[in-house]
């Protein structure tokens, strides 16, 4: 036997309610029908776009970085450099 009520057995039960009780009843389906609605919504737009493009048209969103010292091509160096422009920014320049 089916134990899930059908729609007219579901409204008869809900217009035996209180009003109070049937206006918690109508916030409560109307919230849950939002809930479905957005979970699909949600699920068509992930499926809709793969993550890579996504995280493509964000790098063509943010436009092109200003790079610091891009005539240094070794790393090791580079990273010298930059500590060296910090610590004379951090104490700096006592006339050395």
């Amino acid at each position: 036997m089916d134990t899930i009520p059908s729609l007219e057995q579901a409204l008869a039960l809900a217009l035996k309610l209180a009003p109070k009780e049937r206006l918690q009843l109508i916030e409560q389906v109307a919230s849950s029908v939002e809930n479905d609605i957005d979970s699909s919504l949600t699920d068509k737009q992930q499926s809709k776009e793969h993550w890579g493009k996504s995280l493509n048209k964000l790098f063509d969103q943010l436009g092109p970085i200003d790079l610091v010292d891009p005539e240094i091509d070794d790393p090791v160096e580079w990273v010298r450099v930059q500590r060296e422009k910090e610590r004379k920014h951090r104490l700096g320049d006592w006339g050395e």
